[in-house]
């Protein structure tokens, strides 16, 4: 069986794959986030709620899942 944060890790990545192949075949563009907006929102995802500064309705594991290329990938 697999783990909630797994399943949620796994939304993410197929939410920003699903994205990232729309907008190419159909705009011709490149989903990509710099590195700094990234970690700016996994660590928004870290904080509790009651310490952010602006609401962030998903869990950490769907944006982890979701800004992990930017993370690992360094694109020119």
């Amino acid at each position: 069986m697999f783990t909630t944060f797994t399943l949620l890790f796994a939304a993410g990545v197929g939410l920003r794959l699903a994205s990232s192949l729309a907008l190419r075949k159909r705009l011709n563009l490149h989903l990509a986030l710099p590195q700094a907006l990234a970690v700016l929102l996994v660590i928004l995802a870290c904080l509790p709620a009651w310490i952010t500064p602006v609401a962030l309705p998903v869990p950490l594991s769907f944006v982890l899942g979701a800004v992990l290329p930017d993370l690992i990938i360094r694109r020119a």
